[in-house]
């Protein structure tokens, strides 16, 4: 059991890790959660339900989510092949469709939280 729970805080410190390495080397990170950082303060001020805060938080970790695999996924492709291959820009290319498709949601959950209070 002891083993289990030093593996369990291991494998926390390196997730940690990946999340700080994230915010401070990648721009679409950075851009990212600076937006979201807004986006929370909108939450305050609006005072949006309990509901909405669940919806925006899933929104934000998915878009988060998707993105971080998107950046591994370049940086394993680039470390591979790290000249241009038509079928690593697919590979690349299809990932980044990815963040899109998640992105393209959270905007659709947002419009639905905050057009009552703009409109």
């Amino acid at each position: 059991m002891k083993d289990f729970i030093v593996g369990r805080l291991k494998s926390l410190k390196f997730a940690i890790k990946g999340c700080f390495l994230l915010i401070t080397t990648e721009h679409s990170v950075m851009v990212q959660t600076s937006l979201f950082s807004m986006i929370v303060f909108l939450g305050f001020y609006f005072d949006i339900s309990k509901q909405d805060w669940i919806n925006q938080t899933l929104a934000m970790a998915l878009v988060l989510g998707i993105e971080s695999l998107n950046t591994a996924v370049e940086k394993i492709a680039d470390f591979i092949h790290p000249d241009y291959h038509e079928r690593i820009g697919f590979i690349k290319d299809i990932a980044a469709g990815a963040v899109t498709f998640a992105v393209l949601g959270a905007i659709t959950i947002l419009i639905f939280i905050y057009s009552p209070y703009f409109l």
